[in-house]
């Protein structure tokens, strides 16, 4: 009764990567909790054809069974297609419920509409469709990092929640791993806003938001001194000048939105970082905004190798932008 359980043919359908390939590991483990002697096979539906397909669920000199894991099916040929239907139908055994083949496989497709025709085939056969949810929205972010610390029996108020969104939700993989970390070092239950803010201090991206934030302020001096610390305890000056160039391309979206050349679809943005922005945009003028741009283009290449000191060049980027673009005396600004 057993072998019976497992499901032959699995298709993970969604965009995200991280999801999905916890889904198709969730499979496997299932499987192999089955099959514990079968052997692991992986199929690229993108170059390999459906002579390797058949291999790869026919029995081996290691094990009659395996578990196969198709990748890229969206671009699977007719043959190949073709034969993915026939183990379906012949895995689902016949009248006295025994199949031709206990192997069981497991299909990756990204959710496009290239290849829909082979997973309507393919389901049809008898294959079960497994969907990724997809977290391209705040909510749907939020709603997840709830689920993960439900998962593991703990509480998050929803302004933590936010918070944790707000810095890893551009990352699905970043922002389950940040989850499961906080579950495991802090006891407390719920867990606030504070404990997840103090913990993101630590946190690269977070650290150069933060300095983004300062330098947002006018506060050059406090801006560049928190640079240097954070540098000093480990974070690299690229990280630091991706965050201030995240922050720049989000005011300029908005600014594109306020002038109507950009709709708010097109941007991309949540809702809290379109009213951040709009904030943060009083005192700015295109010219200074483009120096910036410019300013950190050349500090981007700095660290990446190329000419120049990184840091003096990050600190000049960050001392720019505290003076909304505009032109330092001498160009230079003392703190």
């Amino acid at each position: 009764m057993a072998r019976q359980a497992t499901v032959p043919m699995t298709i993970v359908i969604g965009k995200d990567d991280y999801l999905a390939s916890r889904s198709i590991r969730e499979c496997r483990e299932k499987a192999l909790r089955v099959h514990p002697d079968a052997e692991l096979v992986d199929v690229d539906a993108a170059s390999d054809d459906r002579y390797a397909f058949e291999e790869a669920v026919g029995p081996s000199l290691f094990s009659s069974v395996s578990i196969v894991t198709v990748s890229n099916l969206a671009y699977a040929d007719e043959g190949l297609r073709d034969s993915m239907v026939d183990f379906c139908r012949s895995a689902r055994g016949g009248t006295d419920g025994r199949r031709d083949s206990e192997s069981v496989v497991i299909a990756r497709h990204d959710g496009g509409a290239k290849g829909r025709g082979v997973v309507n085939a393919l389901v049809k056969a008898g294959a079960v469709k497994v969907a990724v949810p997809d977290l391209t929205k705040p909510e749907a972010q939020l709603n997840f990092v709830l689920r993960c610390f439900e998962r593991r029996r703990k509480r998050v108020t929803p302004e933590a929640a936010q918070q944790l969104v707000a810095v890893l939700g551009d990352s699905v993989g970043e922002l389950a791993a940040m989850c499961e970390q906080l579950c495991d070092d802090f006891p407390c239950d719920p867990l606030g806003v504070d404990t997840v803010s103090d913990y993101l201090t630590a946190n690269p991206r977070m650290t150069g938001f933060a300095v983004a934030d300062k330098a947002m302020s006018g506060n050059a001096g406090l801006a560049v001194s928190a640079a240097r610390d954070a540098v000093a305890q480990g974070v690299q000056p690229l990280a630091l000048i991706g965050a201030l160039a995240m922050t720049l391309r989000t005011m300029a979206k908005v600014s594109a939105i306020r002038e109507g050349t950009l709709s708010a679809s097109e941007a991309g943005l949540r809702p809290w970082a379109v009213t951040k922005a709009t904030r943060q945009l009083r005192g700015w003028t295109s010219e200074g905004m483009c120096r910036c741009v410019r300013l950190l283009a050349d500090a981007d290449e700095a660290a990446k190798g190329g000419a120049g000191d990184p840091m003096y060049a990050l600190e000049r980027s960050v001392i720019a932008i505290a003076a909304r673009g505009r032109e330092d005396v001498g160009g230079h600004a003392s703190i």
